[in-house]
């Protein structure tokens, strides 16, 4: 079973490792556009527009390096069990934070492109506007019953809280 355990936590190693060569590609993509943008010479409505989807890029390069050092921390070196409510609510709450920022970003890069581009499209930005919305109301409600749930288990938050510790080396 140990080995088990052992090629898990490698194929988790692999994982991360991939999702953050993919974060840096993005991030090497989004500072080419940019930088395209800012170089073209011709300030205006086209520059901001590629400079707001290079924003849009790095927001997804932002989402696989957070989900690369979740991976890391949370499979590879505490090779947490995710049983315990305090230890689901920490996990998917560091995934949720970057989504929703990730998404919000993207639906305001559609907007501005709908605006400026295609109203027919302000619909689907609106459609991912609102998705936003709803994924931070449902958070919100598993956060707050995860918490309740948490009460029952005092012992597992002070279980977290010392594998921080040894994570952050204290």
């Amino acid at each position: 079973m140990k080995k088990l355990m052992l090629a898990f936590g490698v194929v988790h190693a692999i994982t991360a490792l991939l999702f953050a060569a993919g974060g840096i590609c993005l991030i090497v993509i989004g500072a080419q556009i940019g930088w395209e943008a800012m170089s073209a010479g011709e300030p205006g409505l086209t520059a901001a527009q590629d400079v707001i989807e290079a924003i849009g890029i790095l927001a997804a390069a932002v989402v696989a390096l957070q989900i690369a050092e979740t991976i890391v921390e949370e499979e590879v070196v505490r090779d947490a069990d995710i049983s315990a409510p305090t230890r689901v609510r920490r996990f998917l709450s560091r995934f949720f934070v970057v989504v929703v920022v990730a998404l919000g970003i993207e639906g305001l890069v559609a907007t501005f492109h709908a605006v400026h581009d295609d109203l027919s499209e302000l619909v689907y930005a609106a459609a991912l506007i609102g998705s936003v919305g709803i994924l931070l109301a449902a958070w919100g409600v598993f956060v707050h019953l995860n918490r309740s749930a948490e009460e029952l288990e005092p012992d597992a938050m002070q279980d977290a809280k010392n594998e921080d510790e040894k994570v952050q080396g204290e």
